[in-house]
Formats: structure tokens, C-alpha cells, sequence
């Protein structure tokens, strides 16, 4: 039964995986999620800019295809609502997925639609209002909800404030939510927080500071995770091709979790148009725990032909009070880009817990359409 249960688990943790902005496009002299995306956090809707460079930049076969002048193929749903959305950018992500789980001589097979979601956004004047609305996971079972949303307004010195429900900035956003580095503290898929962001960017330099009450999920559904969170994320332009990330976060004490805090490093540097690493360190705090628990992740991408990405990532994490890693991690990954509104993601997942001597092997497959 306890096989089960930690088997389910496995499954649920490795199913939920999103596509955000891509910390490997570094490699195209890509330093900023703003590039591509609307949010400065990563993910979620592509600004015309981000959705041209998708396929001039990044797919196999889009760039040059005479039957697909451009600015049609990229546009949503192929440029067929001409100009009837007005000043609205609207997008459609949906990925049915297969996943496999062996663990301990079990093994389960699941398929799976884990994402179906819309996605809008007015940009204009310096504002920008944003919205996602899909199927969300839950325990309970799957169903309709909103998990981002958000207004901004940035000056024309920099200077911006954002409300609403969004990740709070902290290290790299990785597409995988269930990495150490995102999971590990508190940054996992439904993990947004409902509550204030300042940002203040120049040609080479990124602040980002917020201040929330606790996740969106805890405030609204009182499920004792609700407790004043604070993150503070500074990240350095040091070339088109290298970047240095520092960050910080702070959360009160919960009716579940004690008083916490974490602070961490992330570099990354592409020395070709092809390849890119990333590796970010961070250390964790908290009230009555004796010692620090640390997590250290690397990942490394190389482009072996045009739209077609094999990555690295190794992974390990420590309980508190001690240096020896207790979870291992690697994890293995191709991810083909053929065409600028769909792509191919295969990756596999082997974890070890060296206390329990468990471990676990996990292949997720994905068809991702954006629309």
C-alpha cells in the first residue's frame, strides 16, 4: 500500500509539468523573459515579438517557407480573427501527455490532457492586463479556474508596479515546476501568490521585489499554507550571452509551516549559439530546524540542429542540519521544435531518496500545441 501511494505521488508530481519561458534560450542571447513573454517572471502568453522570433528563431521548418508568409503562421489560430480582437493578444496551450511511473518492480501507465488553457492580454499606453483561464489539477478532480492575473504599468524610466495573482521572481523559472529549485521551495505549478510586485529594469540590470499575504490558493481556500511571503529577485546582464541571478525569499510562520527563509545564486553563460548552462545554489532556512537544507541544480542545453534541444539536469537536495544529499536526481530530456505552434518533449526522470533507498523512473511524453 505504501508503494502505492508513493507511486501515485510520483506520477501526480512528474504530470503537472508546464512550458514557461526557457532559461536555455540563453544561447540565442535571450537574457530577459520580457524577450518573449508578457510577464517578467516567464510563461504564459507570447507578445507578437516573442510569437515571430518562435518561428525565426527557433523552429526547424518555420523560417523561409513560402506557403506560410509570414506573420500568418505565427499570428493565433493562424491569423484567422484578422483584426476583430483589436488591441487583445490571445493565445491557446494545450498538451496531452503520456506518462509512465516504475517504482520498486510496480509500474503504471496514464494518459493524460494536462493542459488546455486561454490566454489574453491588452498591452497599451505602458499597461498591461493579463489573464489565463484552463483546466486545472486537483486532488478533488479537474476543473475550470483562473490561476493568472494580473495588471501592470511600467514608466518610461523603468519603473513598474504589477497586482494580482503571479509567481513571485526567485532564481530561474524553469519549464520543470517539479525541479528541486522550484518545488523544493514552494514555487510548484498552482504555487502563484496573490499580491504586489515592484520592478525596475535598465539596458543590463532587473529588480524584482513582492510582497503577498501567502499563495492565492491558501487565501482563498484557507487550507493553513496562508502566511506573509516577500521574494526579492536582482539579476545582472553581464553579456548577450552570460547572466547572474540573486535571490531572496522570506515567509511568517503558517498553521502548517514554521517561520522560513531561502536565498540563492543562479549563472548562466552560453560560450556558443548552440550550447547553454545553467547552475543555481540555494540554501534554506527555518524556525526550529537545525542547520540550512541546500539544493543545487545544473542544467545544460545544446541545440543539436535547428530546433532541437537535448538537455542535462542533475539535481540533488539535503535535509536540514546536514551536506550529504538525500534526494538525487537526473533527468534527461529532447525537446523538438518543428514548427512554430507545436512542439515534441520527451523526458525521462530518475530519483533516488538515499535514506529509504527508493527509487523511482519516470517517462513523460508531450505534444504541446500553442495556438
Amino acid at each position: 500500500m505504501r508503494r502505492t501511494r508513493v507511486l501515485l505521488a510520483t506520477a501526480a508530481l512528474a504530470a503537472a509539468r508546464m512550458a514557461p519561458a526557457e532559461p536555455m534560450f540563453l544561447a540565442h542571447q535571450y537574457t530577459r523573459c520580457t524577450t518573449c513573454h508578457y510577464s517578467e517572471t516567464g510563461g504564459g502568453l507570447l507578445t507578437p515579438y516573442g510569437r515571430s522570433l518562435s518561428r525565426q528563431d527557433l523552429s526547424t521548418t518555420g523560417r523561409g517557407d513560402p506557403e506560410h508568409p509570414q506573420g500568418h503562421e505565427e499570428a493565433f489560430l493562424w491569423g484567422a480573427p484578422g483584426k476583430a480582437l483589436g488591441p487583445i493578444d490571445a493565445g491557446i496551450d494545450i498538451r496531452p501527455s503520456y506518462l509512465r511511473v516504475a517504482f520498486a518492480g510496480t509500474s503504471t501507465d496514464r494518459d493524460l490532457l494536462m493542459n488546455a488553457d486561454a490566454l489574453a492580454a491588452y498591452h497599451g499606453h505602458g499597461w498591461t492586463v493579463y489573464g489565463e483561464l484552463g483546466r486545472m489539477i486537483r486532488p478533488e478532480g479537474a476543473k475550470l479556474g483562473a490561476y493568472e492575473y494580473w495588471v501592470a504599468h511600467e514608466s518610461a524610466s523603468g519603473l513598474g508596479v504589477r497586482l494580482g495573482r503571479f509567481f513571485p521572481a526567485y532564481g530561474l523559472r524553469l519549464a520543470d515546476h517539479t525541479a528541486f529549485t522550484r518545488a523544493g521551495l514552494g514555487f510548484d505549478k498552482y504555487d502563484q501568490v496573490l499580491g504586489a510586485e515592484v520592478t525596475h529594469t535598465s539596458e543590463h540590470r532587473l529588480l524584482q521585489v513582492s510582497l503577498s499575504p501567502g499563495p492565492a490558493d491558501a487565501v482563498f481556500r484557507d487550507d493553513g499554507r496562508r502566511a506573509f511571503t516577500a521574494t526579492g529577485r536582482f539579476q545582472a546582464d553581464l553579456g548577450p550571452r552570460t547572466a547572474l541571478v540573486v535571490s531572496g525569499l522570506f515567509r511568517a510562520a503558517s498553521a502548517l509551516e514554521a517561520r522560513s527563509g531561502a536565498g540563492g545564486v543562479a549563472f548562466g553563460f552560453a560560450p556558443t549559439s548552440r550550447l547553454s548552462i545553467w547552475t543555481q545554489a540555494d540554501a534554506r532556512v527555518r524556525a526550529g530546524a537545525s542547520g540550512a537544507s541546500y539544493t543545487l541544480l545544473n542544467e545544460t542545453s545544446i541545440e543539436m540542429y535547428r530546433g532541437l534541444w537535448l538537455k542535462l539536469s542533475p539535481q540533488l537536495r539535503t535535509d536540514f542540519g546536514t551536506t550529504s544529499p538525500r534526494s538525487l536526481r537526473m533527468v534527461i530530456e529532447a525537446d523538438l521544435l518543428p514548427r512554430t505552434h507545436w512542439n515534441l518533449d520527451a523526458s525521462w526522470y530518475w530519483d533516488h531518496d538515499r535514506v529509504t533507498d527508493l527509487t523511482s523512473r519516470t517517462l513523460l511524453a508531450q505534444l504541446h500545441l500553442y495556438l
